[in-house]
């Protein structure tokens, strides 16, 4: 199940087997961290650009923090922040919280590469995933 911004808009759940249907997430904008909106209606992506918006949400969503999300929605990407691990197991642990939070939509069927760099204090993180419309990538800063 997708929990969005506009609940009421969503479809249908999504089965867990068996073909499954188009995908579709309200459309947003990177930059400015808003849905688009159209004349009073949210815009809809489909396909592979709706699954890549469905990831970069869920790595902005800190897990087991917000009540609104399931307790399987989410990143714990902010809890590396502050740690005294070093580089590296920091890195290791941030590639195993993107892929458990990635892997639980039945629409990703991969996380790959996972680029991970440390600069001025924060995490930026690079993914690619492979959809199953295609392949695609996702970036966060934290």
């Amino acid at each position: 199940m997708s929990v969005t911004l506009f609940p009421l808009t969503q479809p249908a759940a999504v089965p867990t087997s068996g073909d499954l249907p188009l995908y579709r997430e309200v459309a947003w904008d990177y930059s400015n961290n808003v849905p688009l909106v159209r004349q009073g209606s949210p815009v809809y992506a489909e396909g592979k650009q709706a699954v890549l918006v469905w990831a970069w949400k869920a790595l902005q969503v800190p897990r087991f923090r917000k009540e609104i999300y399931t307790r399987a929605y989410g990143c714990e990407l902010d809890s590396l922040i502050g740690q005294p691990y070093s580089e590296d197991t920091k890195k290791a642990e941030a590639r195993r919280y993107i892929r458990e939070a990635l892997l639980i939509n039945p629409y990703i069927t991969e996380v790959g590469n996972s680029r991970i760099n440390f600069a001025d204090g924060r995490l930026m993180v690079n993914v690619e995933i492979s959809t199953v419309y295609g392949d695609g990538e996702v970036s966060e800063i934290v």
